[in-house]
């Protein structure tokens, strides 16, 4: 539990920063012009952007250290909220997919370039036979993104079970995410604030049914 309590608490400080930048006025009056300055860009190169930015937005989905959470505003500005949403969900699905074939196909040596060994070998055990739908989903739900599909690509999950397990947890972070962003255009701090504590307290809730789950398939072994 304390690694997702983790991931909470740095999911935390990353809307304290954007509550932060969008409440002062030097802060929040940059980085406006530094969006209308990428809108700008994108809107003169439309189909280049949107590929660029399900690409990046894949790469998210496998790798912790990178994210297109900034990048949202921008998207919003230059696609609207429907069309960012349906990109970041596809990119998210693409990049999800990805990690699951690199686990299944290409096996624990290759995987270890993208994930530790430690974050793995807490979930392989008992998602490797005994795990349900409602397990998988919990665990799309409850871990960061970039470990779900390496894990159970190892584990030999079933890719459709997988893959409609990931599309029904990725679809509301998308939402919430391209509504983060229009609320932080609009310096709605209240509702950056709501949207931000209910992902969190979201993450909090799988985490905890995900971890009793867990322990009960540990117990029938």
């Amino acid at each position: 539990m304390k690694r997702h309590a983790g991931r909470a608490a740095i999911v935390g400080l990353l809307l304290v920063v954007a509550v932060v930048l969008a409440s002062l006025d030097a802060t929040f009056t940059w980085t406006r012009q530094l969006v209308t300055s990428l809108d700008a860009i994108i809107s003169a190169h439309e189909v280049t952007g949107a590929f660029l930015f399900v690409m990046f937005s894949g790469l998210s989905a496998m790798l912790a250290f990178f994210s297109t959470a900034v990048l949202v505003p921008v998207a919003i500005g230059a696609w609207g909220k429907l069309l960012t949403a349906l990109l970041l969900w596809s990119g998210w699905l693409c990049g999800g997919s990805m990690s699951y074939a690199i686990g299944r196909f290409f096996g624990r040596r290759v995987v270890r370039w993208f994930v530790e060994e430690e974050k793995l070998r807490p979930y392989e055990e008992w998602l490797s036979g005994k795990a349900t739908f409602r397990h998988i989903l919990l665990f799309q739900f409850a871990l960061p993104s970039e470990i779900p599909g390496y894990v159970l690509g190892l584990a030999a999950c079933p890719f459709r079970r997988y893959a409609v397990a990931l599309m029904i947890a990725e679809l509301p972070f998308a939402i919430g995410a391209v509504y983060l962003g229009e609320s932080f255009l609009h310096r709605d701090v209240v509702l950056m604030m709501t949207i931000g504590l209910g992902g969190i307290l979201l993450m909090l809730v799988a985490a905890a049914i995900f971890t009793r789950a867990r322990d009960g398939i540990r117990g029938s072994y």
